[in-house]
């Protein structure tokens, strides 16, 4: 592995350059990859290795989905069981609540030397809830691509990868290391870094919670009430919250850092973000300090298996999406987003369009 400089912490990484496809390809030459579900992950994941010339096979409830993305049924589209069986390398794609109600079933068809590949560390770390033991006879992976099924996708299909974690649980075959790496490079990430099934839940369920989405969110909308509150149109409020993060300083960001993104906006821009950036971190670590502990406590994941275990969970999920969708910032954003120039819009990609409700 590569030793890489992470902000004065060295580290090691496997790049493309130290295990290319090539060797990927060799390593899993007479496996039979099993993605079971077809929802969120899935798509990109089972998409992505079929392009890199894996042999892959879809276990699903419904197929759908997958007969669109061209997935043939009796070819390589099957019942969950099926597929199962036939695969030698079984990625467990379906949602966390999902895990939950399928182990029961999918258990009974590993077999001695498969591979069980997981893309969360939750189903394992929580297993007192979950209860997800797989036996002692078959490898225990991890492969976990940091960003969305759209985005796996999306940046496979330009070139660019999407950087993934992994981690061994169990060693059975004695190939369990090069066995995860070569799925790594398979689904096509731009590099991979070790990681523990542990650290990757509790680092990823405080993501999801915070800066990534939830505190993100939250923040945009507190900035755009004090805006409408104080006399700001729709439109002034939407494009000074989210408009120019989005389609421009976070771009910045992405290109360089943080700090040259401020060396390259404006005095008044660079001085007032310097002042405020102590006082938003005051402000907010108690609250990443106590969703941390909300999330290793197992409070997360026992919040998570409630809700997504409920029957009605859909239809309540889209009435809070509907909710979001429907609020005057969300609606001056729809608005912001059609008069930009033609061009600009992102076109949905195969297998990953949609809201992403089907998580099976």
């Amino acid at each position: 592995m590569a030793k890489i400089n992470f902000g004065g912490v060295e580290e090691e990484v496997v790049t493309r350059d130290e295990f290319p496809l090539s060797k990927a390809k060799d390593v899993l030459k007479d496996e039979t990859i099993a993605v079971i579900g077809y929802g969120v992950q899935a798509p990109a994941q089972a998409l992505n290795l079929k392009d890199n010339g894996f042999n892959v096979i879809i276990g699903a409830r419904s197929h759908d989905r997958a007969i669109a993305d061209g997935w043939e049924p009796g070819k390589d589209l099957f019942s969950i069981e099926e597929a199962a069986d036939k695969g030698s390398i079984i990625l467990f794609l379906v949602s966390d609540a999902g895990q939950k109600q399928l182990w029961p079933t999918l258990k009974n068809h590993l077999k001695a030397g498969d591979a069980l590949v997981f893309s969360h560390g939750f189903g394992i770390v929580f297993d007192d809830q979950m209860g997800i033991y797989p036996p002692e006879d078959v490898d225990v992976l991890l492969v976990a691509p940091k960003g969305s099924g759209l985005n796996v996708r999306r940046n496979f299909l330009s070139g660019a990868g999407i950087n993934s974690s992994f981690a061994v649980r169990q060693d059975a075959s004695g190939k369990a290391h090069d066995r995860c790496l070569a799925l790594g490079i398979g689904v096509g990430s731009g590099f991979l870094f070790p990681t523990t099934f542990e650290k990757e839940v509790h680092s990823d369920l405080t993501g999801e919670r915070g800066i990534l989405m939830g505190a993100l969110c939250g923040v945009m909308e507190a900035q755009y009430d004090v805006l409408r509150a104080n006399g700001h149109s729709p439109s002034e409020a939407f494009n000074e919250t989210v408009e120019e993060l989005t389609q421009s300083l976070i771009r910045l960001v992405d290109e360089n850092g943080m700090d040259w993104m401020y060396a390259n906006c404006s005095v008044t821009a660079q001085r007032g973000a310097l002042d405020w950036r102590p006082k938003f971190k005051e402000a907010t670590l108690p609250v990443f300090k106590d969703l941390y502990k909300s999330v290793i406590e197992g409070k997360e994941a026992a919040r998570t298996l409630d809700m997504g275990g409920r029957a009605d969970y859909k239809e309540i999920l889209e009435k809070e999406l509907t909710e979001m969708a429907n609020s005057e910032m969300w609606a001056a954003g729809r608005a912001v987003r059609s008069l930009r120039p033609k061009g600009e819009a992102v076109e949905s990609t195969r297998g990953v369009g949609g809201r992403g409700l089907n998580q099976g």
